[in-house]
């Protein structure tokens, strides 16, 4: 159907996820193309699928969305061989002292993290995900990433290049507006 395509975006709350759905115009700006729509609503119904994956991996870990949020920053971070101290995730997560103070306790209760003195300020400490946490997130979201991979490598070099450019520009007019 022509010029559905912002139509297409379901409504449904914002989480830390998932943005909210853009506004859809009044009126119809131009008719669409079928194909750009079918291309919109396949990005829609990914983007749907996604969050209720994460919505199920947060199930399956028990924690909430910031929670998790926080634990994958810590955990690349950790990879990269950065220092995260509570002030560096707070910025981050644009979040206060004493709400990330809240879901450090929390996730230090739940062998989650572990807080350890700051190798180069003493007035700080250093916020570490433990071996566990690790081992819980790549068995819980191991699967997701084989499949996503299994479904890229089957893409020809074209395809890929396609895409690629067409995610980068999506990207580039959600930055711009």
């Amino acid at each position: 159907m022509a010029g559905a395509a912002l139509g297409a975006m379901p409504d449904r709350p914002a989480s830390p996820d998932e943005p909210a759905a853009p506004e859809r115009p009044s009126t119809p700006v131009t008719p669409t193309p079928a194909h750009a729509d079918a291309v919109l609503s396949a990005l829609a119904d990914y983007r749907s699928a996604e969050v209720e994956m994460r919505r199920r991996t947060r199930d399956s870990m028990r924690m909430g969305a910031t929670d998790l949020q926080a634990l994958r920053f810590l955990l690349k971070a950790q990879q990269e061989g950065r220092i995260v101290s509570g002030r560096t995730l707070a910025d981050h997560l644009g979040m206060t002292s004493a709400s990330v103070t809240a879901m450090l306790d929390r996730l230090t209760a739940s062998g989650h993290v572990t807080r350890l003195p700051h190798p180069s300020d003493r007035r700080s400490l250093q916020v570490v995900a433990t071996p566990g946490s690790d081992e819980e997130v790549r068995h819980t979201l191991g699967q997701m990433h084989r499949s996503m991979l299994s479904a890229a490598v089957g893409l020809s070099q074209q395809q890929s290049r396609a895409i690629t450019l067409f995610l980068e520009r999506l990207t580039a007019a959600a930055d711009a507006s």
